[in-house]
């Protein structure tokens, strides 16, 4: 009887262990061409950011983790953006977009911040089942980091500096 109940048991870890590990491998697959509607009604798709790298950083106003970050984030694109980085904050599709543009505002977040009202971003990425979750997209256009969870910044910094000229990792 121990038995039978310990190998769905085994299987069930096994399982969950796969999937997280998959969610934090890097994915060499180009990333789903979508469109970002930004919080000022600009639109920005993958595609015109080519050339660049780009963290596209999934989040909510209620999520603590999320807003831990927020100070490496801040200065990861402060310090980089002016050499091509690129990143996009992705409001989750059950925050209210008045509260996260007063969220962004009280912040002063100075990156892009886009709205998810009907959930194809979060859909096109996977879901996104956990906040904060991020994607660091090459300027190839490829997904080299997949991240959920508080990103790992100095992980992230080293990746991206590989793609900006005059950066040390």
């Amino acid at each position: 009887m121990k038995r039978r109940l310990a190998l769905p048991a085994i299987l069930a870890v096994a399982a969950v262990i796969a999937v997280s590990v998959a969610l934090l491998l890097p994915s060499s697959a180009p990333p789903p061409e979508t469109e970002f509607t930004l919080l000022d009604g600009r639109k920005v798709t993958l595609r015109s950011l080519r050339g660049r790298p780009v963290l596209v950083s999934f989040w909510a106003t209620t999520c603590q983790p999320c807003i831990e970050e927020l100070p490496d984030l801040i200065r990861l694109y402060n310090t980089w953006h002016t050499l091509g980085f690129e990143l996009i904050a992705v409001a989750m599709p059950y925050d209210p977009p008045a509260l996260v543009q007063e969220f962004a505002q009280r912040r002063g977040l100075p990156y892009s911040v886009a709205l998810d009202v009907q959930g194809k971003l979060t859909t096109a990425f996977g879901g996104v089942p956990y906040v904060p979750a991020a994607f660091v997209i090459a300027p190839n256009g490829n997904i080299v980091l997949n991240s959920t969870g508080r990103l790992d910044s100095d992980k992230a910094r080293r990746i991206i500096a590989k793609y900006l000229k005059g950066t040390a990792s």
